[in-house]
């Protein structure tokens, strides 16, 4: 039987990273993946809808020159729009086994092994894998990482068939812009997919939204300009609805809404997308005599580890958040932890997050939502984009940015969030002083290029100083101070 130091199980960002990291500490690695290097951070996720984000907004772009130019709007051809985000994610993928395969050429061959498989945990220490090719065989590692991503969940009473009733999985079977479409689910992946075909403008989309607003995890301001975006793109966003019914006739999709006052209406489309949220993979992964805590969120584990010490968890199979950019934190981290003292803190306070909508909003640290939920004191200030000249320069003033702090004389940043044009190259300062449990006196002087937008920073943290060039309490439109505490939120003017 073959031994290992390391056994990763799962090619996706989260496993990559790990045993890129192990590569580091020169450990004999074996990388299982059963199917496409890359997982879902590349085929049918982060990657690929991506792309398609990037394309409609030039679609989108062209859409509104051509109006402001009396000129006609193309339409768009669905598949060679489909063969350049599959040129995207082919691209991405030969990289990484491009990268595989020169490490097997060089000195790092000796340690870095790669087969494609599946894996399971059978033992502590061992693992079986059922080879695509060739015979089924079990190895032995000292150490087992479980990376083996989510997948889209489904609804009991909804048949998706991956043809007219989709999940994000599906996407790549379209052959055409659907003339309509149906979204069940309002969260993050529901409304990036809505972004995306009201972007191209031929398709009529409807979304189902059991609130009375999307995005009901994030703050009422950043929601209103997504909501309102959507909306002027004529998206009909059915609030306060119940999803009762779905089924295909004739090819259509028939669906039926209960709203809150009780009364019921009947919608057709020619296509739907089932978007509420992704479910680990660990079935059949670990055999039954392989006592690991887990739940229906994923593997429990504390700082990767799992129940059992030399078994790790990492990227969507847990129950933290569910990014890229954690997995791969996780597949790093898990591996330093194994094999001598991590560089850092596995901290989740700091982690940035984008949502591709129109415009994008970028995050990191607590939104008000969450500070008022956990009753800590924060002050607040925001500034519209129109107070800055790069967005001005831009002819795109839809947007704005804020800067959340402690209620007290050390403002320590809590987090921000920024929306619109370049807002996920705006927060990784702001970021960093999370990280730091730093206040804001750090941003204070520090001279921005200009005119760029993240110059919107400094005026966000002139403001909690009393200094800021612009006075909130003359551009009460664009400029916004607030404070809560003891319950209670109240406007305040700071200057």
């Amino acid at each position: 039987m073959e031994k290992y130091d390391v056994c990763v199980i799962g090619g996706g960002p989260a496993g990559y990273a790990a045993a890129m990291r192990a590569v580091d500490f020169k450990k004999r690695i074996l990388l299982i993946e059963k199917d496409r290097i890359g997982g879902a951070g590349i085929h049918n996720g982060a990657l690929s809808s991506k792309t398609w984000w990037e394309l409609s907004r030039e679609a989108f772009a062209l859409r509104t020159h051509c109006k402001s130019t009396n000129v006609p709007a193309p339409e768009h051809n669905f598949q060679i729009l489909k063969a350049e985000v599959d040129k995207a994610v082919g691209k991405r993928r030969e990289l990484l086994e491009h990268h595989m395969h020169n490490l097997n050429l060089n000195s790092h061959g000796e340690y870095f092994h790669h087969v494609k498989g599946i894996g399971k945990v059978i033992g502590n220490n061992v693992v079986s894998i059922k080879m695509d090719e060739g015979e089924d065989m079990e190895i032995e590692a000292d150490n087992i990482i479980l990376a083996t991503g989510s997948r889209p969940r489904k609804l009991d009473n909804i048949p998706i068939d991956e043809e007219t009733i989709l999940t994000s999985d599906g996407i790549e079977n379209l052959r055409e812009f659907p003339k309509s479409i149906v979204i069940v689910g309002a969260g993050v992946i529901g409304c990036e997919f809505a972004t995306i075909f009201s972007n191209f403008g031929q398709t009529k989309v409807h979304m189902i939204d059991k609130g009375n607003r999307i995005l009901p995890f994030e703050d009422e301001d950043v929601v209103d300009i997504i909501e309102n975006n959507l909306e002027s793109k004529e998206v009909l966003i059915h609030r306060n609805s119940k999803l009762i019914d779905m089924k295909v006739e004739n090819g259509m999709v028939v669906y039926t809404l209960e709203y809150n006052n009780g009364s019921k209406e009947i919608f057709h489309v020619e296509k739907a997308l089932v978007s509420v949220g992704r479910i680990p993979n660990y079935e059949n992964l670990i055999a039954g005599s392989v006592k690991i805590n887990k739940d229906n969120r994923g593997i429990i584990d504390d700082l990767t580890q799992t129940s059992i010490p030399n078994i790790y968890a990492v990227g969507d199979i847990t129950a933290d958040i569910a990014l890229v950019n954690v997995g791969e934190l996780e597949g790093r981290y898990a591996v330093e932890k194994m094999f001598g003292v991590p560089e850092k803190p596995l901290i989740y306070e700091n982690i940035s997050t984008i949502m591709f909508l129109a415009p994008e909003v970028a995050g990191v640290g607590l939104n008000e939502v969450k500070a008022r939920e956990q009753g800590i004191p924060y002050k607040v200030v925001s500034l519209d984009y129109s107070c800055i000249s790069r967005a001005i320069a831009m002819r795109n003033t839809d947007g704005f940015m804020k800067i959340i702090v402690s209620n007290d004389d050390e403002m320590r940043v809590l987090g921000m969030r920024v929306v619109g044009e370049h807002a996920s190259s705006s927060i990784e300062a702001v970021a960093l002083l999370i990280s730091m449990g730093k206040g804001i006196g750090e941003l204070a002087e520090l001279i921005h290029p200009h005119p760029s937008i993240i110059e919107g920073i400094q005026e966000c943290v002139r403001m909690l100083l009393n200094k800021s060039i612009m006075k909130p309490g003359v551009l009460r439109h664009s400029m916004r101070c607030a404070s809560f505490a003891d319950g209670e939120l109240k406007d305040v003017e700071f200057v």
